[in-house]
């Protein structure tokens, strides 16, 4: 998605209907600066997420409910880290 002239950005959110977000801009607004603070804070809760699900598959005393709810953030967390890649690969076309 473009205007032309410029790249859209896809943003780290999607809007109230679920679908994607897209920025027209420079990279040095407002709302870009607040679209990579989002995408730091979300790599990094993946990376603590993944210690975490390491440290429970470890355990064997981890209950079925526990894998199954470390196992629906991980799923969130992939969904975030791949929305993240994608908007970058846009980015360096």
């Amino acid at each position: 998605m473009s205007d032309g002239t410029r790249p859209a950005r896809l943003l780290p959110w999607v809007g109230s209907e679920g679908k994607p977000c897209y920025l027209l801009t420079d990279g040095g607004g407002r709302l870009s600066r607040l679209a990579d603070v989002m995408e730091t804070t979300q790599l990094a809760m993946a990376e603590d997420l993944l210690e975490h699900a390491a440290d429970l598959l470890a355990d064997a005393r981890a209950t079925p409910e526990q894998l199954r709810f470390c196992l629906s953030r991980m799923c969130e967390a992939l969904r975030d880290v791949h929305r993240v890649a994608e908007s970058r690969g846009l980015r360096l076309r």
